[in-house]
């Protein structure tokens, strides 16, 4: 109950890179995937930017090895837990208990669009298997199914929460002994329904976002996925390399101040951050790099820093937001960030906060704005809030 939990491998796949070493080399020199819409067919394409995974479905199926009917969301999410899974290196990974929690909060709507389309225009056309896997469930099954993970299988959407909330579902099954390893992470894809969605919010900024700016006016979209294998004790003894950092905080925490806004106070954010915190047996004065949620809307951002006004005292932090580069991937940022936060560690580097050019004013913070090396990171805190106030913040810390 008491053991640690390490973290043996790490994927991704997002905008600015298909595996680890594409997407430090793209953080190291500041290149953001934000761009004009190449892949999503949508009536919005000519005036909001966002991040797509640059390949065709073709192409992922190929890189994921599965079939090109295969949903955009399970052919990513097979791509970043293959990478996770390879990195670890764990011997006889088959005769472990082994879980796979994957988060995502679009399912297989991808399909399920193309099908609409086809079906609207003729009853008679479309095809069925475009909506068998329509839920959020089928997608995780679908990947768990193709990795043979079988002792435990489950998937979380908890809006822009889901996979921080994956993660550390993760850590308590290994805790508490259910498994021994856990690939915890998750993934999203863009549809025509999600960024119709958020425009009707009007949260949406038709030029590239900027987080904690004065001037800030939405998000950006973004694709991806982000999956990090967490380990017992037991696996890691076994492993050929120790691992670089554990899972050593988390916290989930809820505000239930609206629907699709936090709290102006911050409330759920500084209640994540703080439990999270005392799940670590951390001081506020111990973590040396926040990587933000950072959305870029001006209710998540006043929300957000407020909070760590609350609960940091100066020095703060060096903080950041990286959904500068990735845009916000939904139920994929929480696994994209663990997997940042990671790279963090490390290597000891801070990402930029991109686009920044005049700080808010009433924070007494500057997120970072450029890309530091050589820093001695210990602890690294990462933020991910969804809808409702669903606020989860995840720990790192160097082993």
């Amino acid at each position: 109950m008491n053991s640690s939990v390490s973290i043996a491998g790490k994927g991704i796949i997002s905008a600015i890179g298909k595996n680890v070493p594409e997407t430090l080399e793209a953080l190291e020199n500041s290149h953001a995937g934000i761009g004009k819409m190449n892949w999503l067919n949508s009536a919005h394409a000519a005036k909001l930017p966002v991040a797509e995974v640059n390949f065709s479905n073709k192409e992922l199926a190929d890189m994921a090895g599965m079939p090109v009917s295969t949903s955009r969301t399970a052919l990513l999410s097979m791509i970043a837990a293959k990478e996770a899974i390879l990195e670890a290196g764990i011997p006889d990974f088959s005769s472990w208990r082994t879980g796979f929690v994957s988060a995502n909060t679009v399912g297989g709507m991808d399909k399920t669009e193309q099908f609409y389309s086809e079906f609207v225009n003729s009853p008679q056309s479309g095809k069925l298997r475009n909506v068998v896997n329509h839920e959020c469930g089928s997608v995780t099954s679908l990947v768990a199914d193709r990795l043979d993970v079988r002792h435990h299988v489950s998937t979380i959407s908890t809006a822009c929460s889901s996979s921080a909330n994956a993660i550390f579902f993760g850590a308590k099954l290994i805790k508490h002994n259910f498994l021994d390893i856990v690939i915890a992470g998750g993934t999203d894809s863009l549809t025509r329904f999600t960024l119709n969605g958020f425009n009707t919010l009007m949260i949406l900024d038709n030029e590239y976002c900027k987080p904690f700016d004065e001037n800030r006016k939405g998000l950006n979209l973004g694709e991806g996925a982000g999956y990090i294998v967490l380990v017992s004790d037991r696996v890691t003894s076994t492993l050929p390399r120790k691992p670089v950092c554990a899972l050593t905080g988390y916290h989930n925490a809820n505000d239930a101040y609206h629907q699709t806004a936090s709290s102006p106070e911050g409330t759920g954010s500084f209640l994540a951050m703080k439990g999270a915190l005392e799940k670590s047996g951390l001081a506020g004065a111990d973590i040396d790099y926040i990587n933000l949620h950072g959305t870029g809307t001006h209710n998540n951002d006043i929300s957000e820093g407020t909070a760590i006004k609350l609960l940091f005292q100066p020095p703060y932090p060096k903080m950041s937001s990286t959904k500068t580069f990735t845009g916000h991937t939904l139920g994929a940022s929480g696994g994209i960030e663990a997997v940042f936060s990671i790279l963090a560690l490390e290597h000891g580097i801070v990402y930029p906060n991109l686009r920044l050019h005049d700080p808010m004013k009433e924070l007494p913070f500057v997120p970072e704005r450029n890309f530091l090396k050589n820093q001695k990171l210990r602890h690294v805190l990462s933020n991910s809030f969804g809808f409702g106030g669903n606020c989860s913040s995840l720990i790192f810390s160097k082993t």
